[in-house]
């Protein structure tokens, strides 16, 4: 937080402060005041929610300010290796064929058995992958040769060769044992492994770049590698699932000098590459609608969430008690200005307002989201109104933004009452039948049935219980192997260790946390050899270290979220078997503990150093470095990755709890509401929708008062969210608002999820009922029987006791 910056802004003395009008000088008061303690009505974050930040953003974050030295040291091994080939001549200035020739030989510098050797090799490939800076006057022309030198690494086939010395890196025990040893860390413990990541991510990052202007020859090799990258090409495996593995080994103490960021970016941007992103995840969506026959979506929900508009912050306590501070002075005002107030009174068309709002005002600290201050100040008699450009009040939208929705369930649980109540008994299922309700009824239904929506995951479950009933005659499911069934496939045996791997990472990282001495180091590439001698250092390694937190909260809340929307889409009971794991790994009370802080600091963070992000750092000669430099920070309104990580993780809260009264449970037994309430201060509409979602589904459990205390934030909920029909979700007369047997409900989950996930995918264990019985005498007698050792050995024995001591009635035996 800038206090220096609050400070010069009170920073007016009482001359200049006397030469203001009287009107102007208590504006000039209230504004100041309000600034200070950060009420003020700040505008809307112009914040684009997307599934990546831009593209030089995304480069500058894969390297720590620590590694800045290496990016010469790569140079060095580059240009001594090339000016023995090459000696007379740039990079940028040979043809195709000697780039290819150059790229060859590096290739098959991999393969030699010196360390060393090898390092300085990789080393000079990922200088190729940076862009050759050297050679370069602008960030521009860097990213011109980046792409260019990543397209060549990738045809000659470099991105295998840097996969099987990964492995090797990751099986290399002694280095392992060496990291478990020592008592500290640093960059140098996991040199090698950083230069291999470096060149992977920078690859995946690249290709996965869609540019109109790339050549045919590089589209094509983009579309190849999209598709090794996402199958089981490199170990039998994809690569997100080795990755996955680092991170589990990392997790459990057995390599702590991998560099853990490096490994999550990867693995984020693999799964992105392989699997697709938001964009995609909606033509997805779209087309399976499509082949089950059921209708198009409502809207486009992007687009819809896009275009909606921020609500105001809540009101802080200092707030509604220096406003309730003002109405004391006021009722103390000498009677010369009663007059005023008494005209004020005659003439002010929202008095009833004005005595709503100070019943609101004795509410708990942060209940109204659109409290404004008291009109009257002073000398001020009638506030002028607030001049609107003619281009907002268009761009208000009419009506709400969401279609209303209803699923079958709900039409049947309508019906079944209603039938109960005006005829005395219920027909089951049957959602055709109204015969004997009255004309009104008769309304609603069809009301209804105009907004019904069938989820694809309806259908999905419809079908799952058919194969669970008809094993038989069901027949074999048809699955299609795409990028996400196979992820899937690869980490289906592992994946309870994966959910708990990330969260442990994500809690080290969450700002929240305490250094505990049981706490995994997730500093490990980010700590040099030596640690600061002076004030300027310690600064950049503390900008350094909150940075790289973030960064590996962002990573991590982007894989968990792209993970539960393509495993949602592919199947339900694949998006539920990760979810119950996230649930049972504590993720729930984990995001409430992230967001147990001053979210508005969180985003507004100013942990990056502009002048060393890459490429700027390479191409433009560095300014001497102050300690003011450092702490002014950029100018930035919002800090994009964190921003996106709180939305991501919202949607991540969103997922677990939908539809789940046991996890809606869980955020009431959290006292989740104040938390989520002080998130809607972030004047971003994306943010504050998914915020408003989660207080939603828990309203009816919170009480009478509460609902009463927080009007304007249900009116809020009302406003943005979307409707269900007949979702009695404000005043808690739901069945489902009584506290039953959540438990039961989490187990008969489970239980569908096991038996799905045996039927699919363990062939092994297949019911021996349902096998096929081979009948033929010959052949069973035929068969070849494997008897144990101990048995041959006592033949004899068994041929006395089961055969020959034992009378055999034969004639019974043949009939």
């Amino acid at each position: 937080m800038d206090v220096g910056g609050n400070c010069g802004g009170l920073a007016i003395n009482n001359k200049q402060r006397a030469m203001l009008p009287n009107k102007s000088r208590g504006e000039f008061i209230r504004n100041q005041r309000k600034d200070s303690e950060g009420l003020s009505e700040s505008p809307d974050l112009e914040f684009d929610y997307a599934d990546t930040d831009k593209w030089t953003a995304e480069l500058s974050e894969l390297y720590s300010y620590t590694e800045g030295p290496e990016f010469m040291l790569n140079r060095k091994c580059f240009e001594e290796d090339f000016r023995t080939h090459v000696p007379e001549k740039k990079w940028t200035e040979l043809d195709t064929a000697q780039h290819r020739a150059h790229a060859m030989r590096l290739l098959d510098g991999l393969e030699v058995i010196r360390r060393e050797k090898r390092l300085n090799v990789a080393r000079a490939i990922l200088y190729m992958a940076q862009g050759t800076f050297a050679e370069c006057s602008c960030e521009a022309e860097v990213q011109h040769w980046m792409r260019y030198n990543i397209f060549l690494l990738l045809d000659v086939g470099t991105f295998s060769a840097l996969v099987e010395l990964l492995n090797m890196e990751i099986d290399n025990s002694a280095a392992c044992s060496s990291a478990v040893r020592k008592p500290a860390i640093s960059l140098a413990d996991s040199t090698d492994l950083r230069v291999l990541l470096n060149i992977m991510y920078l690859i995946v990052e690249s290709v996965q770049q869609d540019d109109p202007a790339d050549r045919p020859e590089w589209r094509v090799i983009r579309d190849t590698f999209k598709a090794e990258l996402g199958s089981p090409l490199f170990n039998n495996e994809p690569i997100s699932v080795m990755l996955f593995g680092m991170v589990t080994k990392f997790s459990t103490g057995h390599a702590p000098h991998f560099p853990m960021k490096k490994v999550l970016l990867l693995l984020w941007k693999s799964i992105l590459f392989t699997l697709g992103g938001f964009e995609q995840l909606q033509n997805i969506k779209v087309g399976k609608r499509e082949e089950l026959g059921l209708p198009p979506l409502p809207e486009d929900s992007i687009r819809v969430i896009r275009s909606m508009r921020a609500a105001s912050p809540p009101a802080s306590a200092s707030d509604l008690i220096e406003q309730q501070q003002k109405r004391a002075r006021r009722e103390h005002k000498s009677l010369t200005k009663q007059d005023n107030l008494d005209a004020f009174n005659e003439k002010d068309p929202y008095k009833a307002d004005d005595a709503r709002e100070e019943e609101d005002d004795h509410d708990d600290n942060d209940n109204a989201l659109e409290t404004e201050p008291f009109p009257i100040e002073r000398d001020e008699v009638m506030p002028p109104p607030i001049p609107h450009p003619p281009s907002e009040r268009v761009s208000f939208p009419k009506g709400l933004p969401w279609a209303p929705k209803v699923r079958e369930k709900d039409i049947e649980n309508f019906l079944e009452s209603s039938r109960s109540k005006f005829i005395g008994y219920t027909l089951g299922n049957d959602t055709d039948t109204i015969v004997g309700l009255p004309r009104p009824i008769h309304e609603s239904i069809k009301t209804l049935k105009q907004h019904k929506y069938v989820s694809i995951a309806e259908i999905q479950i419809l079908k799952e219980e058919e194969f669970q009933k008809t094993p038989l005659s069901g027949g074999e499911e048809d699955v299609e192997m795409s990028a996400t069934e196979l992820l899937y496939q690869g980490i289906l045996p592992s994946l309870p260790q994966y959910m708990i791997a990330l969260l442990k990472i994500l809690l080290a990282a969450a700002p929240t946390s305490k250094a505990k001495t049981d706490s995994i180091n997730i500093l490990a590439d980010v700590l040099p050899e030596e640690m600061p001698t002076t004030v300027l250092q310690s600064m950049k390694l503390g900008v350094d270290v909150n940075r790289h937190k973030e960064i590996i909260v962002k990573a991590i809340s982007a894989v968990l979220l792209l993970l539960l929307k393509h495993f949602k889409l592919n199947h339900i009971y694949q998006f539920e078997y990760m979810a119950q794991h996230l649930v049972f790994a504590n993720c729930i009370p984990l995001i409430l503990k992230f967001f147990n802080q001053n979210i508005m600091s969180y985003i507004t963070a100013k942990n990056s150093i502009s002048v060393l992000d890459f490429p700027h750092c390479v191409v433009h000669e560095l300014p001497e470095l102050t300690a003011e430099s450092l702490e002014a920070g950029d100018n930035n309104q919002f800090c994009w990755r964190n921003l996106f990580s709180c939305i991501n993780l919202l949607r991540i809260l969103n997922k677990l709890t939908k539809w789940k009264h046991s996890r809606t449970m869980m955020l009431v037994v959290f006292k989740s509401a104040p938390i989520l309430k002080r998130a809607l201060k972030v004047k971003q509409a994306m943010m504050q929708l998914y915020v408003l979602k989660l207080l939603k589904v828990q309203t009816k459990y919170l009480g009478r008062q509460w609902r009463k205390s927080n009007m304007k934030t249900m009116s809020a909920i009302y406003q943005k969210v979307r409707h269900r029909l007949n979702d009695d979700w404000a005043y808690g007369n739901d069945l489902d608002a009584r506290p039953w047997d959540f438990q039961a409900e989490e187990c008969a989950l489970r239980a569908n999820i096991e038996r799905f996930n045996s039927r699919r995918y363990d062939k092994s264990q297949s019911n021996p009922d349902f096998l096929p019985v081979d009948n033929c005498l010959q052949s069973v007698l035929g068969q070849r029987v494997e008897l144990p050792e101990d048995f041959q050995m006592n033949y004899d024995l068994w041929l006395e006791r089961e055969v020959f001591s034992k009378p055999i009635s034969w004639e019974e035996l043949l009939q």
